[in-house]
C-alpha cells in the first residue's frame, strides 16, 4: 500500500549528501523544506542535487523556501553561551553590546515599550522562562524561572498577549524571495503573518507557478483566518510558535479546526513541529509521537513535517521511515472505515466543485482504479484531492513547476506532460499512462476528468469514464 499523505523533511547537514536525500526520497519524503532563518550557503548544489535525483526516480518532488520573517530575537552573547541559575536576576536591554550572565541586548525598543511588570517572557522557542520584576525606558529587569538555563546569542524571544503589528515583507525576506525564485523553489512559506497582507505583496514578487503556504502561529492569524486561507495556496500549522501565543493545551482543539476549515477550502494543510522531536537523538519514537502523526492523518491532513529531525537529528533516515510506516498503518485503517472519514466539501458557489463531487462519487464504484486529472494551474488537482476520493489520483500538467507543487497534495501522483491539444489526443497521453501504471488491469474503469477547450486553467468541465481496453 502506498501512503496518501505527504511528508516535508527540513534540509540541513544530517542529510545533505546525494546518496541519503536519494534515500530520503526512496522511504518516502515528498517535499523538502529550506529553513532561510539559518545559513543558506551551498543551496544551489543541494537543489541540484534533488532535481537529479527528481529525474532519476521519476517523482515529482517540491522545494519550499521558508522565510523567516519577523522573529524576535535576543542579541549576541561573549562566548556564544551563558549559564543561569534559577531565580537570578536578569535584565534585558537596548544596549548594543555583547550579553553576559547579567544583561542581553533586546533589539526592539518597540516590544520593549509594551512589556508589563509581571509578564512572562520565553526564549528559546519557549525553553527557558524570565517574570518581569520591573521595567525602565531601555530596560526590562526579570527573574530567572527555569532550572539549568542555558542562554545562547540569537535565540527567540517570545511574551503572550503582546499584539504587534508585522505587517510588512521584511528586507531579508525579499532578498530570500529572489534566491528562492533563482534556485527553483516552488513554494514561499510565510512566516508570522496576521492577515493576507503579507501574502498580497509576496504574490506581486513571484510568477503565478509558485506556490504561497501561510504558516500560522498566532492568534492575530487565527482571528483573520478565513482572509488567510483563501489568499494562501497552502497552510501551515506551526504548532511551536502557536502554542506559545496561545497555550500549549489550546492547540489540539485549533488544529482540528483548521484542517477541516482547509479540506473545506480545498486548500492542502501541512501539519508541523516536534512530530518525531525525540528522534533528534534517539533511534526510537515515543509512543506519543506516534500517536500525534496518526492523528493529524486521521484528521485530515495533507502533509506532515519534519524539522530538526532530518536537518541535524542523528536518525534522519529512520525519522522518514517511522513516518512513512505511521501513515500507511493509519490510512489503512481509514480505509476499511471510509464512511467515517468521508470529507463534507461546500460546493453551492462553486461549480467547478460540484462536477469535482461527481467525479468522487464515481471512484466509489469498485471497477473504478485510479482519476487521471488534466490540471495546468493545479486547481483542479486541489479540488479532486480535497475529496479524499477512495482511488488513486494522478495529476498531469505541461507545467513543471505546478507538477511539483502538486507532490504536496493529498494522495496525488503528478506527472509532468505536455498539454492535450484536443479531446483524442487526451485520451493518447491518458492510455499511455495507464499502460505503465500495473495496478490498473484490462476492463478496470478510469476517470478522467479536464478542462475545455484545453489550456485553460480553472476551467474543469469534463468528466469521462473509460473502460481500459475497449
Amino acid at each position: 500500500m502506498e501512503k496518501k499523505a505527504k511528508i516535508i523533511a527540513t534540509l540541513g547537514p544530517a542529510i545533505s549528501s546525494k546518496s541519503k536525500l536519494q534515500k530520503m526520497i526512496e522511504l518516502g519524503v515528498d517535499a523538502f523544506r529550506i529553513n532561510f532563518s539559518h545559513e543558506t550557503k551551498g543551496l544551489k548544489n543541494i537543489v541540484n542535487k534533488i532535481r537529479g535525483l527528481e529525474r532519476k526516480t521519476g517523482k515529482k518532488i517540491s522545494i519550499i523556501a521558508d522565510l523567516q520573517g519577523i522573529k524576535l530575537r535576543i542579541g549576541k552573547i561573549k562566548n556564544d553561551f551563558v549559564k543561569l541559575n534559577k531565580n537570578q536576576k536578569f535584565v534585558f536591554d537596548l544596549n548594543k553590546t555583547y550579553g553576559d550572565n547579567q544583561r542581553v541586548r533586546l533589539p526592539y525598543s518597540f516590544v520593549l515599550k509594551k512589556i508589563k511588570k509581571n509578564n512572562i517572557i520565553l526564549i528559546d522557542d519557549g525553553k527557558y522562562a524570565f517574570k518581569v520584576t520591573s521595567k525602565s525606558t531601555k530596560s526590562v529587569t526579570t527573574k530567572c524561572l527555569s532550572q539549568n538555563c542555558i542562554l545562547k546569542s540569537n535565540k527567540s524571544f517570545h511574551v503572550s498577549n503582546i499584539s504587534l503589528p508585522f505587517n510588512n515583507l521584511t528586507t531579508k525576506d525579499k532578498i530570500d524571495i529572489k534566491i528562492a525564485k533563482k534556485i527553483g523553489c516552488n513554494w514561499i512559506a510565510l512566516s508570522y503573518l496576521q492577515n493576507s497582507r503579507l501574502i498580497n505583496q509576496t504574490r506581486k514578487l513571484i510568477p503565478k507557478d509558485i506556490g504561497i503556504i501561510s504558516k500560522i502561529e498566532n492568534k492575530t492569524a487565527l482571528q483573520n483566518i478565513n482572509e488567510i486561507i483563501k489568499a494562501s495556496d497552502a497552510v501551515m500549522i506551526a504548532r511551536g510558535d502557536l502554542a506559545l501565543d496561545i497555550g500549549h493545551s489550546e492547540v489540539p482543539k485549533i488544529q482540528l479546526g483548521l484542517i477541516k476549515k482547509c479540506n473545506q477550502f480545498s486548500k492542502s494543510v501541512i501539519v508541523a513541529t516536534q512530530m518525531l522531536e525525540s528522534m533528534i537523538e534517539n533511534y526510537t519514537a515515543t509512543r506519543a509521537e506516534i500517536n500525534d502523526i496518526a492523528t493529524a492523518i486521521f484528521q485530515g491532513a495533507d502533509t506532515v513535517m519534519l524539522s530538526a529531525e532530518s536537518a541535524i537529528g542523528k536518525y534522519p533516515l529512520q525519522a522518514v521511515k517511522t513516518m512513512s510506516k505511521t501513515i500507511i498503518s493509519t490510512e489503512k485503517y481509514k480505509k476499511e472505515h471510509i464512511e467515517d472519514f468521508k470529507n463534507t466539501i461546500d460546493a453551492k458557489k462553486d461549480p467547478v466543485k460540484s462536477i469535482v463531487l461527481s467525479i468522487k462519487d464515481l471512484a466509489y464504484n469498485s471497477s473504478v482504479k485510479a482519476i487521471i486529472a488534466f490540471s495546468n494551474s493545479g486547481k483542479t488537482a486541489k479540488i479532486v484531492s480535497a475529496m479524499r476520493p477512495r482511488v488513486k489520483i494522478i495529476t498531469i500538467s505541461p507545467n513543471i513547476n505546478v507538477s511539483r507543487q502538486m507532490s504536496l497534495l493529498w494522495g496525488v501522483r503528478s506527472i509532468n506532460s505536455r498539454d492535450a491539444n484536443g479531446w483524442k489526443d487526451m485520451m493518447n497521453i491518458s492510455k499511455e499512462i495507464i499502460k505503465k501504471d500495473i495496478s490498473i488491469k484490462k476492463n478496470d474503469y478510469v476517470v478522467i476528468t479536464a478542462g475545455l477547450p484545453f489550456g485553460n486553467a480553472g476551467m474543469t468541465n469534463m468528466i469521462r469514464l473509460f473502460k481500459v481496453g475497449s
